[in-house]
């Protein structure tokens, strides 16, 4: 097997970034989103440059090209997922090209994106939840960081980049609700249960007396969570600070950012909520992404069916 291509300057580089101003100007997709773009287009073009294949510039680019750069990323074992993400990244380029006139066709319009096996999405039992949040020592800032962002990930079900986005200014601790921006920076009002609120008032607290010379500001806001060097706790550091915390706490299994999403969806269906108010509170655009969540409550579903559908009602 080859080794991974190095990065490259080739006929691509300049187009690329011409997309990336679009993506910036024109789309206004999150930074999150801009960098998964822009690094998966710089990964091709370097596998490009590495086989040989941008002699002819973008027009001699086409669907035989693009399968074999899936077929080199099938070789590296990357997950179907990962593959299909950079598929979609390489359909909105050529997109562009195409608009822009560069290329008279999309050549990856007609490349299939690789199908994923469905995988049972990962969730934590009540107990282990409860097991989870005793884990930080809430007598340091870092502890009461800690526990807050546990408390709000599995009150809110949030994604965790929308965790890491969050601002002082996003929550209302009176009322127990909270703005967070999603997907495509579409913004939603999300609500604290009073767990998630009280870690938060206990926080907030250990923060006001710790940083010294006022709150760390960006601009017009101030980052709700911070790091060690008092400036916004990124992705990374919100990810550390769950692996952390499920590891002391001896769970049954393990869990991510996105598992205590999944176990907030799955307890609240467990509880009875319906699909609807589930899809609004995770900020899915599609009912059918929800609906990943009914599998492993289906037999409280149909507790549900049973008793509250006419036809299914057992006569007395």
């Amino acid at each position: 097997m080859r080794p991974e291509p190095p990065p490259g300057k080739g006929p691509l580089d300049d187009l690329i970034t011409a997309f990336e101003g679009y993506l910036q100007d024109e789309k206004d997709v999150s930074p999150h989103t801009l960098r998964n773009y822009i690094s998966d287009l710089r990964q091709f073009a370097s596998f490009l440059v590495y086989h040989k294949f941008a002699s002819a510039g973008p027009a001699g680019i086409d669907n035989r090209v693009i399968r074999h750069y899936l077929a080199f990323l099938h070789r590296k074992q990357l997950k179907k997922t990962s593959m299909g993400r950079k598929l979609a990244s390489l359909r909105a380029f050529f997109r562009f090209l195409h608009r822009e006139r560069v290329i008279e066709v999309n050549p990856a319009k007609v490349v299939s994106t690789p199908k994923a096996g469905k995988r049972h999405p990962r969730f934590l039992t009540v107990d282990d939840v409860f097991r989870l949040m005793e884990v930080p020592d809430t007598r340091t800032l870092a502890g009461a960081r800690d526990r807050a962002i546990l408390e709000v990930f599995y009150s809110s079900g949030i994604r965790i980049s929308e965790l890491a986005g969050l601002n002082e200014e996003s929550v209302d601790l009176s009322i127990g609700l909270m703005k967070v921006t999603g997907k495509g920076r579409k913004e939603r009002i999300v609500t604290l249960g009073s767990h998630a609120v009280a870690a938060l008032q206990d926080y907030l607290a250990k923060k006001g007396e710790a940083v010294k010379g006022g709150s760390v500001r960006e601009g017009d806001e101030t980052p709700l969570f911070l790091n060690r060097f008092g400036s916004r706790l990124g992705i990374r550091g919100v990810r550390n600070v769950v692996a952390k915390a499920a590891g002391q706490a001896a769970l049954s299994r393990p869990i991510s950012p996105h598992g205590l999403r999944h176990s907030f969806a799955t307890h609240l269906l467990d509880g009875g909520a319906d699909l609807r108010s589930i899809q609004e509170l995770l900020g899915h655009v599609s009912l059918a992404t929800t609906q990943k969540y009914t599998h492993v409550s289906m037999g409280k579903l149909m507790e549900v069916y049973d008793r509250a559908h006419p036809k299914a009602r057992k006569k007395r």
